[in-house]
């Protein structure tokens, strides 16, 4: 009896025009998965993944076209800068749109994600020279509000039991996002060469060969922009100390329930929401922020470097790979990821732990990396199946230290916290990314 009591004593107070209430409301009585929430997670993570991967079996050509480099050596200069726009822009605007979903909501901040992906990823398909191409990249970044805001969604639209299972959705989605977008960046590129029988050169893909894939993603992207119309938002409107004090409240006029209220009390407020602390001084989560931007510096100064040495003549070390072999070699890592992320990771991550699996991940890269120039030297089937072994590898060993850092940051905040901390992890990641390609081109 003191039992049921006590519950109804700590049960939540719900406003009644709050969209982040109504929310609570839901995943306190709703039971069983929550399908529809996470076809919206997958398909808005998507949408920001592919406009980042689609480029890179194509950028090399794309700027060859553009007869901006002096020889064909310089090439991969003006492509890590071309690369850098994207994350540069998203570093300078990161922490503003996640103060802005922590202010005025998530939907908004994503729906403004949605649609600079339609307008920008197509104006950069119909660039005309190198400098409209880079400066389209850098305003898409500039407006990529999607990655943060929607990590914090995940972890706000589920149950606590179903909190993992969100943010391994939105891993597994970006998983699918690397199959995807570089096999049509690598297939749907120059398709009045590889298709004349469809598109002729006269059309307006045979004027512009680079317009077909990023035609496809911001089709894609409107269709998304629809559908968050019907988004639920999770940002709760009303005071959040007006709450606490109602809850308080009801306690204290408790006198009968046969406990202690003032131990209710305590009890609320151990459970009040540390809005005052800083999150600069919250170790746990700047830790695993700084170590997520040193490993994203490696992972896209990689997945630049890769395409770029992969397109390269072989007189210059590369690989003379065409859009197509790049695409290939980028989906079946992509797949590798995929099926890693839904088959061995929970069971791996459940007996070692996050941390662990960082560490462990980031020793075996070292060795990894360090064979690639030695693929360089094989050739025929060998050389396939040597470089998409170690193309999946890679890949896989990545995204587990992606995963297990993005676990732990979501471990150190606080739910109305989430949107800042995501946006402060999405400027320091996408500074170190801008630096990965920036780099890259320039050595």
């Amino acid at each position: 009896m003191e039992e049921e009591q006590r519950e109804v004593l700590l049960k939540k107070v719900y406003h009644g025009g709050c969209p982040g209430c109504r929310v609570e409301h839901l995943k306190d009585t709703q039971r069983g998965l929550p399908v529809r929430q996470l076809v919206f997670v997958w398909i808005v993570v998507l949408c920001n993944a592919l406009p980042i991967s689609s480029l890179f079996p194509y950028l090399y050509f794309m700027l060859r076209d553009f007869n901006i480099a002096k020889t064909e050596k310089d090439i991969g200069y003006y492509a890590g800068f071309a690369g850098a726009s994207y994350f540069f822009g998203r570093a300078l605007t990161s922490v503003f749109w996640g103060v802005v979903a922590d202010r005025y909501g998530r939907k908004p901040v994503i729906l403004v994600g949605t649609v600079s992906v339609v307008i920008f990823n197509t104006i950069f398909g119909l660039s005309l020279n190198y400098w409209m191409a880079i400066s389209s990249r850098f305003l898409l970044g500039s407006l990529s509000t999607l990655l943060g805001p929607i990590m914090a969604y995940a972890t706000e639209i589920f149950r606590e039991e179903y909190q993992a299972l969100g943010l391994s959705t939105v891993n597994t989605a970006w998983g699918v996002g690397l199959i995807i977008g570089p096999a049509l960046g690598g297939f749907l590129a120059q398709p009045a060469e590889k298709y004349p029988n469809i598109f002729s050169k006269e059309s307006i893909f045979g004027r512009f060969p680079y317009f077909l894939p990023c035609l496809c993603i911001s089709v894609y992207a409107f269709g998304i922009t629809i559908a968050c119309c019907w988004l639920q938002e999770t940002l709760h409107t009303h005071n959040e100390n007006d709450k606490l004090r109602e809850n308080s409240y009801d306690a204290l006029e408790a006198p009968c329930c046969g406990f202690n209220a003032e131990e209710t009390v305590n009890e609320i407020e151990a459970n009040k929401p540390t809005s005052k602390e800083s999150l600069i001084k919250n170790w746990p989560l700047i830790s695993s922020i700084i170590v997520y931007c040193v490993f994203s510096l490696h992972d896209m100064a990689y997945t630049e470097i890769f395409s770029l040495w992969a397109v390269s003549p072989r007189r210059y070390g590369g690989l003379s790979y065409s859009t197509d072999d790049v695409g290939v070699v980028l989906a079946i890592s992509g797949f590798g990821v995929l099926v890693f992320q839904l088959s061995l990771y929970p069971c791996v991550e459940k007996f070692l732990g996050p941390i662990i699996i960082c560490r462990i991940a980031g020793v075996l890269s070292i060795p990894l990396l360090a064979i690639y120039p030695l693929v360089a030297m094989l050739s025929g089937f060998s050389l396939s199946l040597a470089l998409n072994c170690a193309s999946v590898i890679k890949n896989v060993l990545s995204v587990s230290i992606a995963t297990g850092l993005i676990i732990l940051q979501n471990r150190s905040v606080e739910q109305h916290q989430r949107g800042a901390a995501n946006g402060i992890t999405m400027t320091a990641m996408s500074l170190f990314k801008a630096a990965g390609p920036a780099g890259g081109g320039v050595m």
